[in-house]
């Protein structure tokens, strides 16, 4: 499989997508990986770059400030806008940017793509729960307005991703609400409540409040981007906090230090539940090839996991999966 990645893309672009695209070629060495950007400030970087790790130049980056449908329509060599044309043309498999999430939405609709029968794609992270399955959550941030169909698309591609790359049979599908009646909620909720009740072949659990989504009551998190987007940055904040916090306690003195030393594995496998980096990124459902979005702060580490993720995404054939549910063909 070929995969390409927005190497100009992130905080620490090209550094860290480098690193990154070097781990995972070395790794898995049946896949290629082909770097997008600027070949004059990636050559430094890749001395010693393997067989399997290749670089298409690329004269222009999307920055995060830029405005994103005019950057996408005017940047046209941009690295992130090339490696979508990649996908679209047949030259990747796959493509990973850590860069602008507007940017790269509307590459996914104006390059790569929307799948027939999807109206908005949805931006798909798995948030890890107490119970280590995890639960994917959708929308997290791609569009921030919906109408109750699209929440029943949000639904139907949430389930099939479980199932077909986590391999849950039936997966749960909950819908985040302010309370767990049937007839709590805004507008919108209230509206795809039913929907979501009588979609066949869905296993609908009803509402889900944010305070529960972390205790594992669902495997499918419906949303719309706005509400979405704030759970996630919640959750990120949370974390952040929490361990900082841990920190502090932990330096107080000689005998906390002594503890901190004694519980230093619990401390860093429950970091590693709650970090970004481990889960590497957030795929874009809906579009007609695989984009799958790298946080903003990715290191090597995370792009790596990126690339772990879109082989298995790619391996299950996750796109055309979809696609035949969707359209039922």
């Amino acid at each position: 499989m070929q995969i390409a990645i927005d190497a100009m893309g992130g905080d620490h672009a090209p550094e860290s997508n480098v690193e990154g695209a070097l781990s995972a070629a070395a790794e898995w060495k049946d896949t290629q990986i082909v770097l997008v950007g600027d070949e004059a400030k990636l050559a430094p970087l890749l001395k010693d770059k393997p067989s399997n790790v290749t670089v298409r130049h690329a004269s222009e980056v999307i920055g995060p400030d830029d405005e994103p449908v005019k950057a996408v329509r005017r940047k046209k060599d941009s690295s992130m806008v090339v490696a979508g044309r990649m996908v679209k043309e047949g030259e990747a498999e796959a493509m990973i940017s850590a860069g602008n999430t507007g940017a790269l939405m509307t590459t996914g609709l104006l390059v790569v793509g929307r799948m027939q029968g999807i109206e908005r794609p949805a931006l798909a992270p798995m948030i890890p729960t107490l119970d280590d399955v995890g639960v994917l959550a959708l929308d997290l941030g791609a569009n921030m307005d919906a109408e109750p169909q699209h929440l029943v698309q949000y639904a139907m591609m949430g389930s099939i991703y479980r199932n077909k790359v986590h391999g849950l049979a039936n997966p749960r599908v909950g819908l985040l609400n302010v309370g767990t009646e049937a007839g709590k909620g805004s507008k919108l909720t209230k509206e795809a409540f039913p929907l979501l009740e009588q979609l066949p072949g869905i296993n609908f659990v009803g509402n889900v409040e944010a305070r529960d989504v972390l205790t594992g009551n669902c495997d499918v998190l419906v949303c719309d981007g706005f509400a979405g987007n704030i759970l996630l940055k919640t959750l990120e904040g949370t974390a952040g906090a929490m361990f900082s916090l841990l920190k502090e306690q932990f330096s107080k003195s000689l005998k906390t230090k002594l503890a901190a030393a004694m519980l230093m594995s619990e401390l860093r496998s429950l970091k590693g539940k709650l970090d970004y980096k481990e889960h590497g990124g957030a795929p874009l459902l809906g579009l007609s090839g695989l984009v799958v979005k790298g946080h903003g702060s990715s290191d090597g580490n995370a792009i790596k996991n990126a690339v772990r993720q879109a082989r298995l995404a790619l391996s299950s054939g996750l796109v055309p999966g979809i696609s035949k549910e969707i359209s039922g063909k």
